[in-house]
């Protein structure tokens, strides 16, 4: 029988041991069961739960190799995402997993089991809508960004978490797939639904003028130590039901900027109603519940965040009111652009979302995707423009008209 006093990969046997001789969560003689509940591709998930009396925790433990690929990965983003989580925890209260214990030695997090909550991308899917989610994810983005900025930390405490949060294998991962690949196809590693390759070829890879703007983002988001970001706050890493919302999987996690988090909540939200557009017209109802909930969220994180600075910045300087106008639009015109480049990715890149996978029809797959990537160009090269989430939506309404 293996101890825990050196790495090894846990299977669920393991895992079960795991919780009672290191966790301390459950008694020697108590009868528990263990399922591995995770289907990503870098962390293992596994939920351990009494059959006695219900209780449950969650150990997510990070391995040495890549599951599709068996690229090496280093295990210290698993000590990055336990302690983002902890922080997170302090600065939104409710809206993450709590985190127990972290074991270095294991590479393994064990955390609150928020198994009561449903991932949101699934629900939209299900046409499930939660007319709280604009206002809990925009006070999360608010109350987790601001306050991990030069505005109001201490800048030598800043720096050291900068160094901290260096995390750069992962952020490689992201600066390959999500700003690079999608407009220039080095690895051949893009996939194309078959009938848009020259579409792709001629709005994607030969355009100058997009790639200019995309250059831009790539490199505010690898020189941008603006804020700690969760780094792939996609609408699979957001679980919820009718009270609560919990943002989990902050393993991307490092100092960037602010918009790219944002970006990718409205980013996400337009798979779904790009879904509903193309396979279920009958469905608008809940594509103008959806077009709301992108309005929503891009207008109240503005709003949070302009009500937070006033509360939280203090330095005479950065409550110049023109300076103060100026660090707002260029946040909120990051949002915008990474929100274009997160749609972009996911629909010519290697990582897919189920809203697009699930559609097989060419007669409505090809012009979805085209939708998409005139949806995300236009948010990229109009994003210093875009003021509101009307303006926003009104570019997709435009697109589909």
């Amino acid at each position: 029988m293996r101890t825990f006093d050196s790495f090894f990969l846990m299977n669920t046997d393991d895992v079960r041991r795991y919780a009672v001789e290191v966790l301390h969560r459950f008694d020697a003689d108590e009868e528990t069961e263990c399922r591995e509940i995770g289907d990503g591709n870098i962390n293992y998930v596994f939920q351990v739960r009494s059959l006695r009396d219900g209780r449950s925790v969650i150990v997510k433990q990070a391995d040495r190799l890549l599951r599709s690929s068996g690229r090496p990965l280093d295990l210290y983003r698993n000590k990055i995402e336990a302690a983002v989580l902890k922080l997170e925890g302090e600065l939104a209260p409710g809206l993450v997993p709590e985190v127990y214990f972290y074991d270095e030695t294991m590479a393994a997090t064990s955390m609150e089991d928020v198994s009561a909550c449903r991932n949101l991308r699934r629900e939209l899917m299900a046409e499930r809508f939660y007319p709280h989610l604009s206002d809990r994810i925009s006070s999360f983005l608010t109350d987790t960004l601001l306050p991990t900025t030069d505005l109001v930390m201490d800048a030598e405490e800043k720096k050291r978490r900068v160094r901290f949060y260096t995390n750069p294998e992962l952020c490689k991962i992201t600066e390959d797939l999500v700003l690079t690949e999608p407009y220039y196809d080095y690895k051949g590693r893009n996939i194309l639904t078959n009938g848009n390759e020259t579409f792709v070829r001629t709005f994607l890879y030969s355009d100058e003028v997009l790639h200019a703007e995309v250059a831009g983002l790539r490199l505010g988001f690898m020189n941008n130590a603006q804020a700690l970001l969760h780094g792939d706050l996609h609408s699979g890493s957001i679980f919820l039901n009718e009270h609560d919302l919990k943002v989990l999987d902050p393993e991307f996690a490092f100092y960037g900027p602010m918009g790219y988090d944002i970006g990718n909540v409205i980013g996400n939200l337009f798979f779904a109603w790009a879904n509903k557009a193309f396979t279920a017209p009958e469905k608008q109802p809940f594509c103008d519940q959806l077009a709301a909930c992108i309005e929503e969220v891009f207008d109240l994180t503005r709003e949070k965040i302009s009500r937070r600075y006033d509360e939280l910045v203090t330095l005479p300087l950065y409550r110049v009111p023109a300076f103060r106008q100026s660090w707002l639009d260029g946040v909120m015109a990051d949002s915008a652009g990474y929100a274009g480049t997160e749609i972009i990715r996911r629909t010519v890149g290697d990582s897919k979302v189920m809203e697009l996978d699930s559609v097989t029809d060419p007669t409505l797959k090809i012009p979805m995707e085209r939708a998409l990537i005139k949806l995300g160009i236009a948010l990229i090269e109009q994003r210093r423009q875009l003021r509101t989430g009307r303006e926003i939506t009104a570019l997709f309404r435009l697109i589909l008209s």
